[in-house]
């Protein structure tokens, strides 16, 4: 099924993020994860990608079981980040006999050793580079990209930004899934410009629970995530707490997304980082809304 069929229904939808295992000893915990996220019927699952590509083989399979055994829309990341044109060929051929038909196109993260390599000898040096690349195969993938509420850090300011975004979505991307925030504020801001800049494809607003404090840090360093007072209190408060931390931190999510829902913000996907048990308690709070 093609994600831009049911992302432009006025429908609202909750999906969900898994990630493959780094190794091979790693692989059966994580596809018992998925398994039980799948059970909760999400709209759809998505399947991220290791930096470099480190996982990307782990990443077909993981989307294809959730296609073929679980009946759940699948949407495969795909980056393109220093790899050879070949390779990315390679990969596209390699979704395309997986039956994959959803791509979320990246440039994906920079490891440690990319930092100080020469970016203008790169194949591909941004992600439109890859939503170009698939267009051109002939293959008919519904093709997805990121957004960055925030401003992409290294944007140098959000008009910038916003210019690249409708380059991006002009290439042929046909949906968009924002980067994780926690302000709803931040997000009508953005929509609003972003209208009026003429992009009018799908928005898919991302959330993620902090369910510990040491996720603070790290979302902050992934995304220069704003943290709002709000939330700032409740970690001050519960972070000591593993317990607590993750009932509130599931709880301010919660309360995010019953925000978006009411203010007409259709399709929300939750960064569940291989958690079934945050899905399921993020979805059974929102059980009567989403009428499941």
């Amino acid at each position: 099924m093609k994600l831009i069929d049911t992302l432009r229904d006025e429908k609202l939808s909750l999906s969900f993020e898994v990630f493959p295992p780094k190794t091979d000893a790693n692989f059966e915990s994580v596809k018992s994860a998925v398994e039980e996220i799948a059970t909760l019927r999400p709209a759809f699952m998505s399947v991220t990608y290791g930096a470099g590509g480190g996982t990307s083989k782990y990443t077909l399979d993981i989307s294809k079981d959730i296609k073929e055994k679980y009946d759940v829309p699948t949407l495969a990341h795909l980056t393109c980040v220093s790899s050879t044109k070949q390779t990315v060929k390679n990969r596209i051929e390699d979704m395309k006999n997986a039956g994959i038909e959803n791509v979320m196109a990246l440039r994906g993260d920079l490891t440690p050793e990319m930092e100080g390599q020469d970016r203008s000898l790169w194949a591909y040096r941004h992600a439109i580079d890859l939503i170009r690349e698939l267009k051109e195969s002939g293959e008919n993938f519904c093709i997805g990209g990121a957004c960055y509420p925030e401003v992409h850090p290294e944007s140098a300011n959000q008009k910038e930004d916003i210019k690249y975004l409708k380059e991006k979505v002009d290439a042929g991307c046909e949906f968009l899934t924002t980067q994780m925030f926690f302000d709803n504020n931040l997000l009508y801001n953005f929509l609003y410009k972003i209208r009026e800049a003429g992009i009018t494809v799908p928005v898919v607003a991302g959330i993620m629970p902090i369910t510990n404090a040491n996720q603070v840090a790290r979302a902050v360093k992934l995304s220069g995530s704003f943290m709002p007072q709000r939330f700032k209190s409740l970690v001050d408060k519960f972070g000591s707490d593993p317990a607590a931390m993750k009932q509130a931190g599931i709880a301010y999510a919660t309360d995010q997304i019953i925000d978006l829902y009411a203010n007409n913000i259709t399709n929300v996907h939750v960064y569940s980082m291989n958690k079934p048990d945050v899905a399921f308690k993020v979805q059974n709070n929102l059980s009567d809304i989403l009428g499941k």
